[in-house]
């Protein structure tokens, strides 16, 4: 099944809107989709009236506004009605357009066109999530296109079983300058491949298997696999704590996969020559305490992300702590934790806490407040409860890219030097890995102080 959304920022944003909320009230399409205009009902107006305006058929301008065709509708005045192009009349998106490839690509100046190949549907978890992600991207669009930076938006439907072959033979397909997906790993080789022949930046924002960043220089990975995220967070726990004494504590959680950073940590501590302790979560505060150093700030690092494991910690540290007033004592933690900040936040503040992520979700803070506000009244629904904000990162990173793309042109790398935007909740700065891609180097780690702020230490 394919859906694609050819439409020019220019004219109307709207349009954007309305089509997604479209999607999501529709299961399953069956052909192809185009629009040439967003109408809003005049008091006069009659159905063939607008059809004979639009040179549209009464069928073919019901069958794009599906409550045209209920038995009671009534026209009525204000109604936005979605325009299609007529099957009779090839539009301009259907012409026959030349090939094109890197050499001879050439941009129209602050336009980028831009793809988006993710299961935009409302069937289960992925196709809704993913379509919020895709709202953040028309958001973004929107807000471009004030600066001066417009964008011409192409969809399509991707969902888990879906065969490529067909949205890249989309004449549209290879226009794109830029290119968001796919979600699952079995789509990535072809869509990368034909990105690669045609000249397109691919970003795949989400979690995947395989290595084909490695050795395809057209993508770019956000998505840090848990050996990276492992590795960045050893490096700046290492830069960080070289005078203090790490006590790992043992959780006896036989299902946790934290034993990736814990294992690469011991290895780093032994190579440095510096000593730590281990203990185990169902120890008695006696042995507990004896991990403990009574001159350095010990930092405790659990092999589990869990809530329940975080917890049990939390009450044997309160013990420690009231028997021994003067022991220092910090937390080492993971990306998990900040979905439970809302339980635990005051013992993040009094064990001063150090939380590795990739993302800073700040509610609070006016842009994002607006941004959130601003998608309730596009949408009629709240963002999902999900950390990160799924219509956010994709604000960001359509922002991200389609700023620098605009900027720096076939020389967007996406490096810190590159950077033209300062994120809402999801920061990025590539790197590239060896010959191939360009990989999310971004690391953060969140710093509660014992004074109630947080410190955002960014590497």
């Amino acid at each position: 099944m394919l859906i694609k959304q050819n439409i020019e920022m220019r004219r109307s944003i709207r349009i954007l809107f309305l089509l997604c909320a479209w999607l999501l009230a529709s299961s399953v399409v069956a052909q192809t989709a185009k629009w040439q205009d967003l109408y809003k009902v005049k008091k006069k107006d009659t159905i063939y009236g607008i059809a004979h305006k639009y040179n549209i058929t009464i069928e073919e301008l019901m069958q794009a506004n599906p409550d045209m065709q209920k038995p009671d509708y009534v026209l009525k005045k204000g109604e936005q009605l979605l325009i299609p192009f007529s099957k009779q009349t090839p539009n301009a998106a259907q012409k026959p357009t030349a090939p094109t490839s890197t050499a001879t690509r050439q941009r129209v100046a602050n336009t980028v066109n831009v793809g988006v190949m993710l299961p935009l549907h409302n069937v289960d978890g992925d196709g809704q999530r993913m379509t919020e992600y895709y709202r953040g991207v028309l958001m973004a669009c929107d807000s471009l296109r004030s600066q001066g930076i417009n964008t011409n938006i192409f969809a399509w439907n991707l969902y888990k079983d879906a065969d490529v072959s067909p949205v890249l033979a989309d004449a549209n397909a290879k226009n794109c300058d830029l290119i968001f997906g796919p979600l699952y790993t079995k789509q990535v080789k072809p869509i990368a491949d034909f990105c690669r022949k045609h000249g397109i930046r691919l970003v795949i924002p989400f979690s995947i298997n395989g290595g084909d960043v490695e050795t395809n220089d057209h993508i770019f990975q956000v998505y840090q696999s848990k050996v990276f995220t492992a590795e960045l967070s050893a490096n700046a726990f290492m830069n960080r704590f070289k005078d203090a004494h790490p006590v790992f504590v043992d959780c006896n959680d036989s299902t946790s996969d934290k034993g990736i950073f814990t294992s690469e940590l011991r290895k780093r501590l032994e190579a440095a020559g510096l000593s730590y302790n281990i203990t185990n979560l169902k120890s008695s505060p006696e042995m507990f305490a004896k991990a403990f150093s009574a001159v350095k700030q010990n930092v405790v690092i659990l092999n589990t992300g869990r809530s329940p494991q975080l917890n049990s910690t939390l009450a044997k540290l309160n013990v420690l702590r009231a028997t021994f007033p003067n022991v220092r004592i910090a937390l080492f933690g993971y990306n998990e934790w900040l979905m439970y900040k809302r339980v635990y936040q005051d013992y993040y503040y009094k064990y001063e806490a150090y939380i590795p992520t990739a993302y800073v979700y700040n509610e609070y803070a006016p842009a994002t407040a607006n941004l959130e506000r601003s998608y309730r009244q596009w949408f009629k629904s709240d963002m999902r409860q999900a950390l990160p904000r799924f219509a956010l990162t994709g604000y960001d990173q359509a922002q991200f890219f389609i700023r620098g793309i605009n900027k720096y042109g076939a020389k967007f790398e996406g490096t810190h030097q590159q950077n033209t935007y300062t994120p809402l909740q999801t920061p990025l700065k590539f790197k590239r890995v060896s010959n191939g891609g360009m990989q999310n180097n971004s690391f953060i780690l969140l710093h509660y102080k014992p004074n109630r702020t947080i410190e955002t230490i960014s590497y």
